[in-house]
């Protein structure tokens, strides 16, 4: 079941991000005093966010968390940045590098295909990869949305969490997680980008409103940290529990036994792979997604999604020669004249 699930969930969030208005627009814009500003896309992030509550997706499934990192990996791509060099890529595998992408561009048509479809199937030991699995100084560590190829080594790292209920039970788990990720990440790749991305839905503050601010002021202070992270990013969905759909609950990704170096680098699993649905299935799904609507008004300044993709963007520029990422670079530089709504609008 959560198989299917997964795989569906992939070819909604794959149809979303693609047929985006703001995909091919620049996320960089002038506010009305001259300044620059980065826009997300919040009105995809509310789509994508949607998908897991329409098919009832359990934690378990891995759909409710990939949301985030689908969302996250498609803003990377909308600063300018190559988009076979982010991963979860926008199409299988979700995780390949870059030059393979390039060395297939060049190949003739019938090896091209066959070379394609085996990488599609998961045939690839070692080349295709459900995951990205880095190590770090002392272990290795699933990384969810990640920005590498083989001449630079990671040039960006996201780790995202999701908390949709169970509040005070793991708050302060994923928080302490955080902390030696970081730690165990920067010390082996002190010149990447590393960031950490929280989704708090909006019940905690009202459920638990002592522990959702209790945690929030802890996000805001692991940004601030010189060796941690560069930027620490929190959204806050807001939705309504329909009747026969069960709370997906939680993030709860499985990476345990990769946080202590034991585990095996992954191999595609069919799950990854978009499930083959009619175009008018897909019509009907996207029409009839609930309602997720992101508070903005509880998140500090210094949390906003928008100055996370900012900085996010600027750490990899700036150290980075002048002569990489050209498209990003060309996009900061000339930013649109005034910014859509909040919405996406």
């Amino acid at each position: 079941m959560s198989d299917s699930v997964r795989a569906e969930a992939w070819r909604l969030f794959d149809q979303v991000t693609a047929d985006a208005p703001l995909r091919s627009q620049n996320p960089w814009h002038l506010t009305s005093n001259g300044a620059r500003e980065y826009v997300p896309d919040y009105r995809t992030l509310q789509q994508l966010l949607a998908i897991p509550l329409n098919l009832a997706a359990s934690s378990q499934s891995g759909a409710p968390a990939l949301a985030l990192d689908v969302w996250i990996a498609y803003e990377l791509r909308r600063a300018g940045f190559d988009p076979d060099r982010v991963w979860p890529r926008a199409a299988v595998p979700r995780v390949l590098p870059g030059e393979i992408s390039a060395l297939l561009g060049g190949l003739p048509r019938n090896l091209r295909a066959q070379l394609q479809e085996r990488l599609d199937s998961g045939r690839a030991p070692g080349v295709t990869l459900a995951a990205a699995n880095l190590l770090g100084k002392n272990y290795v560590k699933q990384v969810d949305v990640v920005m590498s190829s083989w001449q630079t080594g990671p040039e960006l790292m996201i780790s995202t969490k999701r908390m949709d209920s169970s509040f005070g039970k793991n708050a302060a788990n994923r928080v302490e997680e955080s902390y030696g990720d970081a730690k165990n990440l920067r010390l082996r790749h002190p010149q990447a980008a590393l960031g950490f991305f929280y989704s708090l839905r909006a019940t905690a503050l009202t459920r638990e409103p002592d522990q959702a601010a209790w945690l929030i002021d802890l996000l805001a202070k692991l940004g601030r940290e010189d060796d941690a992270y560069d930027a620490v990013g929190l959204i806050i969905p807001d939705w309504h529990d329909q009747p026969d759909h069960a709370e997906p609950g939680d993030d709860d990704t499985e990476d345990a036994l990769a946080a202590a170096g034991l585990a095996e680098v992954p191999e595609p699993q069919k799950d990854d792979l978009p499930a083959s649905l009619p175009a008018d299935h897909i019509t009907s799904i996207l029409a009839r997604l609930p309602e997720v609507r992101i508070r903005h008004d509880v998140v500090p300044a210094e949390l906003s999604p928008a100055r996370f993709l900012a900085a996010m963007t600027d750490r990899v520029l700036n150290a980075s020669p002048i002569n990489f990422h050209s498209r990003a670079r060309q996009l900061q530089r000339n930013p649109a004249a005034a910014p859509p709504s909040k919405d996406g609008a």
